[in-house]
């Protein structure tokens, strides 16, 4: 048990001094106007994004300190003993303790997140502009998500372990299996459902933008059912677009603070960006990533929860599932730590493939790099990471990098 708790120790601290050398890095470089960048970033914009980027550090550093001291209480404080025992006592049936089990972990963990949660929204946000979110709005959506993931978490919870329950053998292929139906299931189905209980979607209408946007995907083979406005602003100032849907057909859905801020040429780029995630297949690769590695992670937990083992290591007094499959967990955050930067390499890969396609399709690769601009600008983006944790962390490349890679090629293509 002294090894786990040393591993995780290890693991936590590595994180704590990447972040380190991150903000280190910042203050070192984050005063010097990027080339390129002159006209859109100056001064006033890089001290802002400098403050910005330590006081959401910080907290983010306190938050993450405190969280994890919390866990390792208790984990290895014998809260979780205690509380798996509690938990026996109640002798409910096997369905009905581990929704009671994992639920009640879950309103806990979204309690000891809230102070944090208030903190950054008004506070941090409404320090530096971006928050435009009411108290009254703020507690709504509070309620609703809260409504909304009990919900989705008791189907999910009680499904599986009907499934656990009626197939001790085969459990993993099943749960497995309805994992990923759940998951597609909920690709269809929030887009309609979910998304307008948080935000008004209204047709884009006007200066012929939307006739622009179909012509764009009729060239790449997608066919557009509807494009929408957000009323993103009444929550925040920061900026977005997507995609939704499965197969050819596609919602597109525009932040109304991403028309306000950008030209439409820039906004046929971000999108143009978006439709090459799709025709590169980056989006059915990922998924078929993350299929292939919850099927061996689903199998190899199946034989690891078949024994007791992990429970004896711990101490635990009474053995049951689902503390084996909380210490289980625990465990895979460790494992699986390595591995976050051979995610991210990938990540960043598909960005660069969707960045060119963008630039190719539009044959306007300036807007696409001022796009990114304007982004990182809006968004108090660090404009100088460090190298070590970019390639660590960002699942998108430094802006800087990404810039200058378009108008590289712009140029290489005159």
């Amino acid at each position: 048990m002294l090894i786990i708790l040393l591993s995780y120790i290890l693991v936590q601290g590595f994180e704590y001094w990447l972040k380190y050398i991150n903000l280190r890095h910042m203050k070192i470089h984050g005063m010097n106007v990027p080339p390129g960048f002159e006209g859109y970033i100056d001064e006033s914009i890089l001290k802002k994004t400098h403050a910005y980027t330590i006081e959401q550090n910080m907290l983010s550093f306190i938050e993450s300190l405190f969280g994890n001291v919390l866990l390792l209480v208790f984990i290895f404080g014998g809260l979780l003993n205690a509380y798996n025992s509690w938990m026996v006592s109640l002798k409910l049936p096997f369905v009905l303790t581990g929704l009671v089990f994992f639920l009640l972990l879950g309103y806990a963990s979204s309690i000891l997140s809230l102070p944090f949660s208030i903190y950054s929204t008004f506070r941090i946000e409404n320090k530096y502009g971006f928050n435009t979110m009411t108290v009254k709005l703020w507690i709504a959506d509070l309620i609703k998500s809260t409504l909304i993931s009990t919900i989705l978490m008791s189907l999910i919870l009680s499904v599986s372990f009907w499934i656990i329950q009626a197939s001790s053998d085969y459990w993993w292929l099943f749960v497995w299996g309805f994992f990923f139906a759940f998951s597609l299931f909920m690709m269809f189905i929030s887009p309609y459902v979910i998304e307008p209980l948080f935000n008004k979607f209204t047709p884009l209408e006007g200066d012929g933008l939307e006739g622009k946007i179909r012509g764009l995907m009729e060239k790449t083979g997608i066919k557009v059912s509807r494009v929408f406005k957000i009323d993103a602003s009444k929550r925040s100032h920061h900026t977005n677009a997507y995609f939704t849907g499965i197969g050819k057909v596609k919602r597109i859905v525009l932040f109304d603070t991403l028309l306000n801020k950008m030209t439409q040429s820039e906004v046929l780029a971000v999108l143009s960006h978006e439709v090459g995630h799709w025709k590169k297949k980056h989006i059915l690769k990922r998924i078929i990533f993350i299929e292939l590695m919850s099927f061996i992670g689903a199998y190899l937990s199946f034989r690891v929860l078949k024994a007791d083992f992990l429970a004896d290591i711990f101490g635990m007094q009474d053995v049951t599932f689902f503390v084996k499959l909380i210490i289980l967990g625990f465990l895979f955050s460790i494992i699986s730590f390595p591995f976050i930067p051979l995610s991210s390499y990938f990540s960043r890969k598909h960005e660069y493939e969707a960045d060119r396609f963008a630039a190719a399709l539009t044959s306007d690769p300036e807007s696409m790099a001022t796009s990114l601009i304007k982004l990182s600008k809006d968004n108090l983006s660090n404009l100088h990471p460090h190298p070590l944790y970019a390639k660590f962390y960002y699942s998108h490349p430094p802006v800087v990098e990404r810039v200058n890679k378009l108008r590289q090629a712009a140029g290489e293509s005159l």
